[in-house]
């Protein structure tokens, strides 16, 4: 990830319903894409890759 601060939508959010994602020094900042003007969340970007990872991996699908 960039840790340049400046904010990215998903490539696969098709229908702008998605989050934004922005890197920075020491931390991930998240946000909604439909409400910029809201709350942002922030993470340690460790925490950050480590949730990635999962997610990448498949540790949240609830599909069978």
């Amino acid at each position: 990830m960039r840790r340049d601060g400046v904010w990215r939508t998903s490539s696969r959010s098709g229908s702008g319903e998605c989050v934004e994602v922005a890197g920075f020094v020491d931390a991930v900042g998240v946000r909604d894409s439909k409400d910029r003007q809201g709350a942002e969340l922030s993470f340690a970007a460790t925490s950050w890759t480590r949730f990635v990872a999962a997610t990448r991996a498949g540790r949240f699908d609830t599909r069978p």
